[in-house]
C-alpha cells in the first residue's frame, strides 16, 4: 500500500482509479501527512551506514537509523504535485478513512546526519517525475 507507486500505477491505466483514504483529518487539507524519500536517498544512506559498519567492526552489533525528509506532505500534495510535474491528470476519489491510519507520520533523521553525514538530496518533485519515468519504463518492457 505504498502511494507513489499507486499513483504512478493509476497514471498509466494499470490501475482504473486511486483512492484518497479520509479527507476529514486535522490537516490543512485534510488528507494523511507522511514523510516520503527517493529512493535514491535511501540507496545512498545503506551505503554510508555499509561503510560504517566497516569502520566500525568492534563496536555496538547495530545501529538504527531513521531516514526521511523531516517534513510530512499530504496525500493530497502529492497527487497535485504528481500531476503538475508530469502534466498527468490522476482520476482519484476520495474514500472512507483506513481503520489504524494516524494522520500524521514523518521521520527524525538527526542521527542519520550526526553519524552518518547524510542527508535527502531529492525533493518531491524528483521524487514524482523520477517514479513516473520509472512506471514508463516498466510499461515500454512489456
Amino acid at each position: 500500500n505504498n502511494l507513489i507507486p499507486f499513483i504512478t500505477q493509476t497514471a498509466a491505466g494499470i490501475r482504473e482509479k486511486l483512492t484518497v483514504f479520509g479527507n476529514d483529518y486535522n490537516t490543512p487539507d485534510g488528507s494523511c501527512i507522511r514523510d516520503y524519500i527517493h529512493v535514491m536517498d535511501i540507496a545512498h544512506a545503506h551505503t554510508l551506514a555499509l561503510e560504517y559498519l566497516l569502520k566500525n567492526k568492534n563496536s555496538e552489533p547495530f545501529e538504527v537509523f531513521n531516514l526521511g525528509s523531516g517534513t510530512g506532505v499530504s496525500v493530497l500534495e502529492i497527487i497535485k504535485a504528481f500531476e503538475e510535474t508530469n502534466n498527468v491528470q490522476l482520476n482519484y476519489i476520495i474514500g472512507n478513512r483506513r481503520p489504524g491510519d494516524v494522520e500524521a507520520v514523518y521521520s527524525d533523521s538527526s542521527k542519520a546526519l550526526k553519524v552518518l553525514g547524510w542527508k535527502p538530496q531529492y525533493g518531491l518533485e524528483e521524487m514524482v517525475k523520477s517514479a513516473w519515468k520509472w512506471q514508463q519504463r516498466l510499461l515500454s518492457e512489456e
